[in-house]
């Protein structure tokens, strides 16, 4: 009788062990940043029975931002947020009411998180109505569109699509080009030396309701090049030196984008530091030709989709050329993230390849600076 009292009470513990280690539900905690930020974190499991994760800053909006893996490994928790960039582990309470951790985004910060019920789970905020889209045949042009001069000394440079407004900081025409006809520099034949030296900032709203695609934007700026600049161009086709994206041994390590917007967020946190969402691999080809590399880059992998993903690495003294560049880090720096050509491999599972290719290029017989706003 004693044994079978000792092999009850062993299995009851066994059960509570499992049910505490049982990561699913809500867990709330407020992150100390430069303001108090709460954070909302829904576990749950997927078809496979794999812990999976949505992260909500709730005095941001709130808008869900699944995780990109989360473990529970003994008492540790890891999560990844590759969406942006951001990294959490902490230990697990033994009641499995708390974990006490650190989120890491830049600098780290700590971060407890506790087990909520449904008395004291915190309101996520219903994010703002998303922008109707564009219909797909419609062509727009910018109904309402300023250009200024841009900020001398003004760092870096952007272009966005915020709702139906579409803006850029601190870009050459030559930005706006090959923007517009998704292209390197190289391809970008004639024209006067002001086109990479003077910067203007741009505003932009288009003349049809809805919320444009990337190929609207970017037709909407060759229609304003057109109209305010006086372009002119004519296209030829010329051999190139190219970098080729392609898929390397062992296959692709990215993220499907769970997001419905037809639009990418492409935003460096940093020289070397690109977190992507909801992106194309062309359309990440196209951020690195723009702005990383000395040579137009091309898509090869043949994947389709929108990927989310966060690329890392240590520039040379020849990429970023455009934003003066960066010379590498010192070699005894054990943390440094490796070479780009490295870490594509280890972090996405591509490969950039030399090689020459046939590419269109845009020969510019006249353009002007640009007409009054």
């Amino acid at each position: 009788m004693k044994r079978l009292i000792a092999l009850t009470v062993l299995g009851l513990f066994c059960i509570a062990t499992l049910l505490a280690q049982d990561l699913t539900g809500t867990w709330q905690g407020t992150l100390k940043a430069e303001r108090d930020l709460r954070i909302v974190l829904k576990i749950s499991k997927g078809d496979n029975g794999a812990l999976k994760a949505v992260l909500h800053s709730i005095d941001q909006g709130g808008q869900g931002i699944p995780a990109s893996s989360i473990s529970l490994q003994g008492s540790t928790v890891k999560m990844s947020v590759e969406a942006i960039d951001g990294k959490y582990e902490g230990k697990l309470s033994e009641d499995a009411t708390l974990i006490t951790g650190t989120w890491t985004q830049g600098n780290p910060l700590p971060l407890i998180l506790k087990r909520a019920t449904p008395e004291t789970e915190w309101t996520i905020p219903e994010p703002p109505p998303r922008p109707k889209p564009m219909p797909a045949d419609a062509q727009p042009v910018f109904e309402v569109a300023t250009i200024k001069p841009s900020k001398p000394d003004t760092p870096g440079k952007a272009f966005r699509m915020n709702g139906r407004e579409f803006t850029t900081l601190n870009t050459t025409v030559n930005d706006l080009i090959k923007f517009a006809f998704g292209i390197h520099v190289r391809q970008i034949i004639g024209g006067p030396a002001w086109l990479e030296t003077e910067k203007y900032d741009l505003l932009g709203t288009p003349d049809v309701e809805g919320q444009p695609n990337h190929d609207q934007v970017r037709n909407m700026l060759q229609k304003l090049l057109a109209d305010r600049f006086k372009l002119v161009f004519h296209r030829e086709k010329k051999e190139l030196s190219v970098y080729a994206i392609v898929i390397a041994k062992g296959g692709p390590k990215l993220t499907k984008s769970e997001s419905d917007s037809t639009l990418p967020g492409l935003f460096f946190r940093g020289l070397g530091n690109l977190p992507a969402r909801n992106a194309t691999i062309g359309e990440f080809a196209g951020v690195m030709q723009s702005v990383v590399l000395d040579k137009p880059v091309v898509d090869q992998t043949g994947l389709s989709g929108r990927f989310d993903f966060t690329l890392k690495w240590t520039p040379d003294e020849f990429q970023f050329a455009d934003l003066g560049g960066r010379p590498p880090a010192p070699a005894d720096t054990p943390d440094a993230p490796p070479d780009l050509f490295t870490a594509m491999q280890q972090q996405l599972g591509l490969k950039l390849e030399s090689t020459k290719a046939p590419a269109d290029v845009i020969v510019i017989d006249h353009i002007e600076k640009p007409s009054e706003n």
